[in-house]
Order: structure tokens, then C-alpha cells, then sequence
């Protein structure tokens, strides 16, 4: 016992608290927090949901909840991941300094990569957290709106109709093209939205949000011990 306690304070002080490892612990940390907050978060409602609306065996509900709340925290693990790496390479090449779009950025190539691009876009696991999202970046922007020093708005767009032409006038080809890219450009642009509302206006997130994203983005770099790091948040 006194040798593993011994290990453990070593690695606390040469490693886990040493500045020198400060920023890919972090990532590490990120990825940590993503799948804890996505298991917790997607185990009870899978379960409830499948158990409740959906047929076949307990064995097979089972696996059915276990799929949903695997690839939940997978991707928020992913994404978090991804943002956290993108910011600190952003800061890093501006000389140690943040600037105001890398969160923007960030949470727009994490968007893309996790959420967008792939088998990702046709999942409805993740089409219902990029939905989430987005409603409570335009929540965000209202409240923004009429905060000062300005005015916010976002301007919301649709296409659609009838003989070869949408309702502004697209040919076919366009808009097929269109719907082959507005989920990617859909998911991505929602993740940097709302990476840089929390970033900047986080009062303007739904309380909710803001806590499960303070859980995983904010406590990321926050530890002073070996107990907090891996086993506990903060």
C-alpha cells in the first residue's frame, strides 16, 4: 500500500502537476469528460426510451441502449477532443494569445469532423444533439440581440418546391447540390456557434447547457490532484 501511494504522489507530482504536460493533459481530461457527460446524460433516456417504444428481447433492448449511449459518449468525447486541440493549436500559433474566432473555429471543425462529415451525418443519435444545439444557439442569439453594444440576429434559410425549381428559383443540379451540403454546413456552423456563445456569452445558454458544457469544456483544465483529474471532475 505504502509503495502504490508512493507511485501515485510520484506521478502527481512529475506528471499530473508538472505545466510541462499542462496542455495534453488537458485533451486527455476533454476526452475524459465528453464520455462520462454522454453515458450519464444518454444511458437513462436510451433505456426509458427502448424499453418503453421499441420491440424485441431484453437482450437485444439491451444492446439497442447500449449502441445510443456508446456512440453519445463517443462523440462528445470526439468532439471535445477535437475543439479543446484546435483551440490550443490556434493559441499557440498566435503566440500563446486567444483570440476571440479560435473558439469559433474550433467548435467548427469539431462540428464538422464529429457531427457532420461521414456516418455521422445520417445518425439520428447525432442529428438530435446537433438539433439540441441549434435551438439553444438561436435561444442564445435572442437573448443576445438585445444586449448591447448591438443588434444579432441569424437569418435562417429554406428550399423546397415544384418543377425543377426551389422557391428561389434553384435548378435541380443546385439544389441537389444544396442538400448534399447543408447538414455538414447545418452541424458544423451550429458547434462553432455555440462554442463561441459559451466561450464569450455564456449567461446567454440555457442553464442546462451551460452546466453540461462547463462539465466538459471549462473543467478540462482544471485539476490539483490525481483524485480530480481521473476520478472526479473537480
Amino acid at each position: 500500500m505504502d509503495n502504490l501511494q508512493a507511485i501515485q504522489k510520484y506521478l502527481e507530482r512529475e506528471i499530473i502537476l508538472n505545466p510541462t504536460y499542462k496542455q495534453p493533459l488537458i485533451l486527455l481530461k476533454s476526452i475524459r469528460n465528453g464520455a462520462v457527460y454522454g453515458t450519464k446524460v444518454r444511458f437513462p433516456h436510451a433505456l426509458v426510451m427502448v424499453f418503453l417504444f421499441r420491440s424485441g428481447t431484453f437482450r437485444e433492448k439491451l444492446w439497442l441502449t447500449f449502441k445510443a449511449t456508446r456512440q453519445h459518449a463517443m462523440n462528445l468525447a470526439k468532439f471535445a477532443f477535437l475543439y479543446k486541440s484546435g483551440c490550443l493549436v490556434l493559441k499557440n500559433a498566435n503566440g500563446g494569445k486567444e483570440e476571440s474566432v479560435h473558439s469559433f473555429l474550433a467548435g467548427l471543425f469539431g462540428g464538422y469532423w464529429v457531427f457532420g462529415h461521414g456516418k455521422g451525418a445520417s445518425s439520428s443519435v447525432n442529428q438530435q444533439i446537433v438539433i439540441y444545439v441549434f435551438a439553444r444557439v438561436v435561444l442564445a442569439m435572442a437573448k443576445l440581440a438585445v444586449q448591447p453594444p448591438g443588434d444579432n440576429s441569424l437569418v435562417a434559410g429554406s428550399y423546397g418546391g415544384h418543377g425543377g425549381k426551389g422557391v428561389l428559383g434553384l435548378k435541380e443540379e443546385q439544389l441537389k447540390m444544396i442538400r448534399q451540403y447543408s447538414w455538414p454546413v447545418f452541424a458544423s456552423f451550429s458547434w462553432a456557434s455555440v462554442m463561441w456563445l459559451f466561450r464569450y456569452y455564456p449567461d446567454t445558454l440555457q442553464p442546462s447547457l451551460r452546466s453540461s458544457m462547463t462539465y466538459i469544456y471549462d473543467n478540462a483544465e482544471k485539476w490539483d490532484s490525481t483524485r480530480n483529474y481521473v476520478w472526479h471532475n473537480k
